[in-house]
């Protein structure tokens, strides 16, 4: 037992240290001359190995507040996610704030109206001016940006989730310590987002003193009746746990959450959005899916064959099969040298009795086919059903 918990102990820590190494790698420490706070700020900026590889790809880009301790669990989270491919990669930029506690400065507020102070305000402009402006001018960036905070500088991001135009996607506010009245600033706020979907992301837990559990639990109470469909809200409450190991949990869960339109149709996701689709409504949701992907995250990703079989079943059952030609040119659009769509054209001329069209299509897909591949001789039944059906031999 004690060997097989060393060995397992081992391998955690062996998996942490490449990890490591992997981020340490593509990560550089930054000094940012700010005219806004009229000093020099160091920025810990992360870029994914691909980008050096690829000069096409677009990148979503993450600001992390309080980054000597929150910047290399979201990076580490983040290589996870993009690696087991629930979520894109990111270029992820930590601003510092705990040399000489500048995080109080930068995200002091009001006591009388809760809004930013002189100080907090001109940090704001740094992050919604220069840095943005830089990272738009130098790195290749796509439209979808995230910003994260814990305790007070979760308060702060919801600044800027307030402003006309909303500077960022999505929120990850950690135990946020709110002011008194940023409850009710977001509620305000929330009926009046249009166009673009907004996430936020909510952490609460037994551990926080009772005055910012009130606000956070009322903040929820506000949010989660929100009726807006472009306001995407999500709460957690940990139990078990304390002030730090929740920033453990509440990030990859964040990040669930913030990026399950890049992930593969789930089982969950099929029966609230597919299940009861048409067929041309299922495969427009699938060709959406992806237009989405592309643009928001810059990945040019083919649809995925899982997605393609998540929805064959309403492709195959409903409306008699109309739409597998569609299905089938959809598919060979994507996968040239996969004999699937092929199949599913084949199979709608079969069903619609027009047996030449249908044989030129089994036999172009089973020439698709790898010598020796187990799947070889179950598609040549299709030629040679559709053979006997020529001739009138077959029999059911």
């Amino acid at each position: 037992m004690i060997l097989q918990l060393l060995k397992k102990t081992g391998f955690i820590a062996l998996a942490l240290i490449l990890s490591n190494a992997v981020f340490s790698q593509n990560t550089e420490l930054k000094k940012f001359n700010s005219k806004e706070l009229n000093n020099d700020r160091y920025l810990k900026i992360y870029v994914p190995p691909s980008y050096a590889s690829d000069s096409t790809k677009l990148y979503p880009l993450t600001i992390v507040l309080d980054a000597e301790y929150l910047f290399d669990v979201y990076v580490g989270n983040s290589i996870l996610f993009s690696t087991k491919e629930k979520a894109p990669e990111q270029i992820i930029v930590g601003i510092n704030q705990n040399q000489y506690n500048e995080r109080y400065k930068d995200c002091s507020y009001s006591k009388e109206n809760s809004l930013p102070t002189k100080d907090s305000d001109a940090f704001y402009r740094f992050i919604r001016g220069e840095l943005l402006d830089y990272f738009e001018q130098n790195y290749r960036i796509s439209p979808f940006r995230t910003i994260v905070g814990n305790t007070l500088t979760a308060n702060f991001i919801n600044y800027f989730l307030l402003e006309d135009y909303p500077g960022f996607n999505a929120f990850i506010a950690i135990n946020p310590y709110y002011a008194t009245d940023m409850p009710a600033l977001l509620q305000q706020k929330i009926p009046s987002l249009k166009e673009e979907n907004r996430y936020y992301y909510l952490s609460n837990g037994t551990y926080n003193p009772e005055n910012w559990k009130t606000a956070i639990n009322t903040t929820n109470a506000l949010l989660g009746t929100a009726n807006n469909p472009k306001f995407k809200f999500k709460y957690e409450f940990f139990e078990n746990s304390s002030a730090v190991a929740s920033i453990g949990q509440t990030i990859p869960s964040a990040l669930a959450y913030i990026f399950d339109l890049y992930s593969a149709i789930s089982k969950e996701a099929y029966e609230k959005n597919i299940k009861d689709l048409s067929p041309p409504d299922a495969i427009a949701y699938l060709e959406n899916k992806y237009i989405e992907i592309d643009y928001l995250f810059g990945s040019n990703l083919k649809i995925r064959e899982s997605d393609i079989f998540a929805i064959e079943s309403i492709i195959l059952d409903k409306e008699n099969g109309d739409y597998l030609k569609d299905f089938g040119e959809m598919i060979n659009k994507l996968y040239k040298e996969s004999p699937i769509g092929d199949y599913y054209i084949g199979r709608y001329y079969e069903t619609g009795g027009k047996l030449k069209q249908a044989l030129s299509y089994y036999k172009s897909g089973y020439m698709k086919l790898a010598e020796g591949d187990p799947n070889a001789d179950g598609y040549y039944q299709n030629i040679e059903r559709v053979l006997q059906k020529r001739d009138g031999t077959y029999q059911e």
